[in-house]
């Protein structure tokens, strides 16, 4: 009733003020920023701009280059684009391949020269003319790169070589890898080809034709990028999954090609229907089919237990490795060295990190795309690719004007009253907030709203968000919000009750099933054991005066919780209470102050010592019936001839065994006359064999279900 009583009257509130605090770099990697950059030690500052340099209808930009007056060269897909973006900002199609993909893009002079898949073939454009330079005879290349001796070097993927091309048409194998895909290039400070695989994540240094070195392998699967720093260092970043990736989206979307065949001098172009009127694209003037034989689609990604998902590496000149960032939530995609500093780019949010000489990485933008696979650096600051959609994006080196951050959700894990909104920062900061009672934000949410005095003015509900608007000049250090949720009721569960020396030699009780009202966990023999919501037991004396009640009780909230403890015989009305203010979970009763009969045991949780008595919760849990027997059956035998007849009673509990023994002898089982030993009163026939002639004693004796034991004695003379 009092439970009843105080939902009726209003919520009750715990008294015990709650706070959740976002104050550590990884407190604020779990919210989302816009234009809002995160220090390693923890404080929020406006991030460099981002600004939109070309948007273009293409899912995936995968390949970046710039030519020597600026230009960017992006190749994408599933279109098979080949873009350039001049100085200016102006963006056109170059070149459409008949490929879905264009996976690697390098420049020289005024030539440009990609990489399509899945059929792989290396494609020179040069004044709006496209020609086959190149065929590795594989169904990718990952990557391609121009080395100091002015070759091309491509690097491919099933199989895992690297190509050495000095000139249209003539290339060589350089170096075998023997592994599935070589999927990063790039030269060192003394012009030595580095090169990463996959699936053994193995970097290489190459310095000759047939000759390699490996610098690192790695313990994850793929070397994704590589960039040679000051000093001779090198860095690699690793991962797992995405060349298979990469290779499921070209194979997908060649499969959905259909074409047509044109000729040209030299070479054969084969454009797809749908690219055909796209400008820039290759017109056809034949009529000859082709068919594009789509590969086979891969689905399956890496995934490497007990190791990080991504990683960056920092390889000395001395050959040392030194891990610089790990994670097991982020891919990191690409790397740019600069002045001492290495920015990396990652697929959460499009997010793009620095780390610098001191090794603190700082969260420099996050770009809000699906990843942003390509970092180069320009003069007008930071030049990201993403996919998701195919972009082109400017990072700096203006700062933004305003940017925003907006936490993760909290969940007070009920119904709670909000109290303040505690800044630690500078400047002008402005902060709001919205409630809700859905896990994740949506339209039944609050309106955003800003702070009364301080003090959160959002609805009182489970969930709470709040946001973060920062101008020039402000950062924010941490932010603590204060709470009050609705007070929970404790829940009292799995009553135990056990003669005191019984409990101790038992077993411990397995743990109730969490939909048990209540769990008696003493059997017959006083054994423990656990049978879910008995209808009734019987508690073993054992030679024990005490009987020791325990029970199970927990309070969602974490408060502290008090006991009660009640008894009711059966026939009586009304509960009369044992004991009151128990703060342990467990009470040991002199036997004795119960007489023999069924008894129910109820237990009373309430969470008063942590709440203000009006708000105090209770729940309760009553057990099983529990018979109370001290008292041992009544044994009459009386002799009839050469034989015993025996008539057992109890008064509180039924029999459970009967036995005879001979002149101190072993004990011998009797079977009841009825066949079975379960009635309060049985009837037994004893037939003594084999006697020797003289006098003998007969011992009979009968134990109750509580292991009170009765006795007669039978002289027999023979």
């Amino acid at each position: 009733m009092k439970l009843s009583l105080l939902l009726i009257g209003g919520l009750a509130w715990s008294a015990s003020t709650q706070t959740w605090e976002l104050a550590s770099y990884t407190d604020f990697l779990r919210g989302r920023m816009k234009g809002v950059a995160v220090s390693r030690d923890g404080r929020l500052t406006l991030a460099p701009k981002v600004s939109v340099l070309f948007a273009s209808d293409e899912p995936q930009v995968w390949s970046v280059a710039r030519g020597g007056d600026g230009s960017l060269y992006l190749g994408t897909g599933h279109r098979g684009r080949l873009y350039k973006i001049d100085p200016a900002g102006k963006a056109s199609i170059l070149w459409t391949s008949t490929q879905p993909e264009i996976f690697a893009v390098a420049v020289r002079g005024d030539a440009v020269f990609a990489a399509t898949a899945p059929d792989s073939k290396i494609y020179r454009i040069e004044n709006g003319k496209a020609e086959l330079y190149f065929d590795p005879q594989s169904k990718y290349v990952w990557a391609l790169a121009f080395g100091p001796d002015n070759a091309l070097y491509a690097a491919s993927g099933d199989p895992a070589k690297i190509h050495r091309v000095t000139a249209a048409g003539q290339g060589e194998v350089y170096y075998d890898t023997q592994q599935s895909h070589v999927t990063a290039l790039a030269f060192d400070g003394q012009g030595r080809l580095l090169a990463g695989s996959e699936p053994n994540g193995i970097l290489y240094r190459i310095t000759a034709k047939d000759k390699a070195f490996v610098l690192y392998d790695a313990n994850l699967p793929e070397i994704r990028a590589i960039v040679a720093g000051p000093g001779g260092a090198v860095y690699a970043a690793a991962m797992g999954g995405s060349v298979a990736k990469r290779a499921g989206a070209a194979a997908a979307a060649a499969a959905t090609i259909s074409t047509t065949t044109v000729s040209s001098p030299g070479t054969s172009i084969t454009v797809s229907e749908a690219q055909a009127g796209v400008p820039g694209a290759p017109k056809p003037d034949g009529t000859k089919a082709a068919a594009v034989t789509p590969a086979a689609v891969v689905t399956s990604s890496f995934e490497v237990a007990g190791v990080e998902k991504s990683a960056i590496y920092r390889i000395q000149p001395d050959n040392t490795v030194e891990t610089l960032w790990t994670s097991k939530e982020e891919n990191a995609y690409d790397l740019l060295a600069s002045g001492g500093v290495l920015s990396f780019a990652t697929d959460v949010q499009g997010r793009v990190y620095r780390l610098g000489p001191d090794r603190k990485t700082t969260l420099l933008a996050e770009t809000e795309e699906g990843e942003v696979i390509r970092l180069l650096e320009t003069s007008e600051g930071l030049t990201a690719a993403t996919s998701n959609l195919g972009r082109v994006l400017r990072i700096g080196p203006a700062e933004a004007e305003i940017g925003t951050f907006t936490s993760p959700v909290h969940d007070a894990n009920n119904i709670a009253r909000w109290g303040a909104l505690d800044l630690r920062g500078a400047g002008a900061v402005r902060l709001r907030t919205r409630s809700g009672n859905s896990a994740r934000p949506d339209a039944t949410w609050s309106e955003w709203a800003e702070l009364k005095d301080g003090r959160v003015a959002s609805p009182n509900a489970r969930f709470l968000q709040w946001q973060a608007e920062l101008r020039g000049g402000s950062e924010v250090g941490g932010v603590t919000l204060s709470y009050l949720p609705q007070n929970t009721p404790p829940v009292a569960r799995a009553v135990t009750v056990t003669s005191a020396a019984a409990a101790a030699a038992a077993k411990p009780a397995a743990p109730a099933s969490g939909t048990a009202a209540y769990t008696i966990t003493v059997t017959d023999t006083g054994e423990a054991s656990t049978p879910a919501g008995a209808s009734q037991q019987t508690v073993a004396r054992s030679g024990s005066s005490q009987l020791q009640i325990t029970w199970q009780a927990d309070d969602p909230d974490g408060d502290k919780l008090s006991f009660t403890l009640a008894a009711r015989g059966e026939g009586e009305q009304e509960w009369k209470t044992l004991k009151t203010a128990i703060a342990e979970n467990s009470v040991t009763l002199d036997a004795d102050s119960l007489a023999d009969g069924r008894y129910w045991f109820r237990v009373v949780a309430s969470d008063a010592p942590a709440n203000p008595a009006s708000q105090a919760r209770e729940s309760e849990v009553i057990s099983a019936p529990v018979v109370i027997d001290n008292t041992p059956p009544v044994v009459v035998a009386a002799l009839k001839g050469m034989e015993i007849a025996v008539e057992a009673s109890d008064a509180a509990s039924p029999l459970r065994k009967a036995e005879y023994s001979v002149d101190a002898g072993p004990w011998v089982m009797l079977e009841a006359a009825d066949g079975v030993v379960d009635q309060r009163r049985e009837s037994f026939l004893v037939k003594p064999e084999a006697l020797a002639a003289g006098e003998h004693v007969v011992a009979v004796r009968v134990t109750d279900a509580a292991g009170n034991s009765g006795l007669a004695k039978v002289i027999l003379r023979r």
